[in-house]
């Protein structure tokens, strides 16, 4: 998992992230609107849960990466 991280650039993974993840910006974003259904429990629909799981994956490999860049290393000054 590290390795497929790496290779992605952050100067695509922010773009992508922003803009999938904030799309369509009018009325509301599509992962807004899906947030505030799993919170109501009313995502239900399984391309619902699909259509929130794509358009929050840049973000999930975003945080992931910089999760995996940030704590790199630690596991070895313990030993």
């Amino acid at each position: 998992m590290k390795a497929f991280l790496a290779r992605i650039p952050y100067p695509v993974l922010i773009p992508g992230a922003l803009l999938l993840g904030l799309a369509p910006f009018y009325p509301q974003p599509h992962a807004v609107e899906k947030i505030r259904m799993l919170v109501a429990g009313s995502l239900h629909q399984p391309i619902d849960i699909f259509d929130l799981l794509m358009h929050l994956s840049p973000v999930l490999l975003l945080m992931c990466k910089w999760l995996v860049e940030r704590f790199a290393g630690r596991g070895d000054a313990a030993r």
